[in-house]
């Protein structure tokens, strides 16, 4: 079984293309039925805000292989000067079910994340341009704020023009990579990234629901973080994309509240698989706001694992760790 830790990945290399190209590789392998993914469980103990997730799949396709990511979520990690999450992947051979890799996985979850974002991203540039996706705002400047700055970086290229960036606890400039300074404009609040944004981002811990009006039309949001819009700011946006319903409408999200609260159904909102596949958001004007709201599914964490093993397998990098 070979270990890898966030070190062997950036050794390895990010390239948020390829990255991107799994997502969506997997997006269309579950479309075509050839995947298994249960629906993962939530331990929690203790502190109620603390979880620990249970994230098992298949993925046939292109990948082929099987795994579970290990996910614990603690968001006062940071009053200890530790990181909100902590996850380990284990990928094991879908023939014998013999363990085939470990990843210390707080970079991979992170890197999976804002490569579903980046898909989500990619398919909305195809229906309405790259000129609708110039100004990206984000809020929550912790490990995904940043990785999902880098990626639209990359994703918008040439087209991007400003990041506007808030963090209730300020941002470090230490923390702003030298690649994306030319870029970055820090506010001290959350609506002018917001009003000021064509793609907005969420990636926070916040405690309680906060963006209380309406997007501007056209403008995709990518919810993230899941939990920071008051259900009145987005019940009137037609286009609502999910990647899997019955994850995504419980543990009081921003879906599960629009559906309690102002009757949003399964039926009234796409899925990726919709929009990858069969191009679904150009149902869609382009004064229509996209309220993307992913819950994170197990497909992709097992996709980009197995990606990254690959690579590790063919330039040697990762340590086999003995079976006796």
């Amino acid at each position: 079984m070979r270990y890898v830790n966030d070190a062997h990945i950036r050794e390895l290399g990010i390239d948020w293309h390829e990255l991107i190209t799994v997502i969506e590789q997997v997006v269309r392998t579950i479309d075509a039925g050839d995947y298994a993914q249960p629906l993962k469980p939530y331990l929690r103990f203790g502190d109620p805000a603390n979880r620990i997730i249970a994230m098992p799949a298949y993925v046939g396709g292109g990948v082929v292989m099987s795994g579970i990511k290990w996910i614990a979520s603690f968001p006062g990690n940071h009053r200890h000067g530790l990181p909100r999450a902590h996850c380990v992947v284990i990928l094991n051979d879908p023939v014998t079910g013999k363990p085939a890799a470990c990843f210390e996985g707080g970079l991979l979850s992170g890197l999976r994340t804002a490569a579903v974002s980046g898909l989500m991203i990619r398919q909305y540039m195809a229906v309405r341009g790259a000129a609708a996706a110039r100004k990206v705002g984000i809020v929550g400047w912790g490990p995904i704020g940043r990785l999902h700055a880098a990626m639209a970086k990359d994703v918008l290229g040439p087209a991007l023009e400003r990041i506007t960036v808030f963090d209730l606890n300020g941002v470090d400039p230490d923390t702003i990579d030298s690649a994306l300074r030319p870029f970055i404009e820090v506010n001290d609040g959350w609506r002018a990234p917001f009003r000021e944004s064509d793609v907005f981002m969420t990636t926070t811990v916040a405690k309680e629901r906060y963006i209380d009006e309406a997007p501007a039309d056209g403008k995709l949001l990518l919810n993230i973080s899941l939990r920071d819009y008051l259900p009145e700011s987005v019940r009137a946006v037609r286009a609502v994309v999910v990647d899997d319903w019955h994850e995504v409408c419980r543990e009081n999200t921003d879906i599960e509240r629009l559906h309690l609260d102002h009757g949003l159904k399964q039926s009234d909102a796409l899925t990726i698989a919709d929009v990858v596949c069969r191009g679904k958001l150009a149902d869609y004007g382009p004064e229509d706001a996209v309220f993307f709201s992913p819950m994170g599914l197990a497909a992709f964490d097992i996709g980009i694992a197995a990606y990254f093993l690959r690579k590790a397998g063919v330039r040697g990098i990762g340590i086999d760790l003995p079976s006796e």
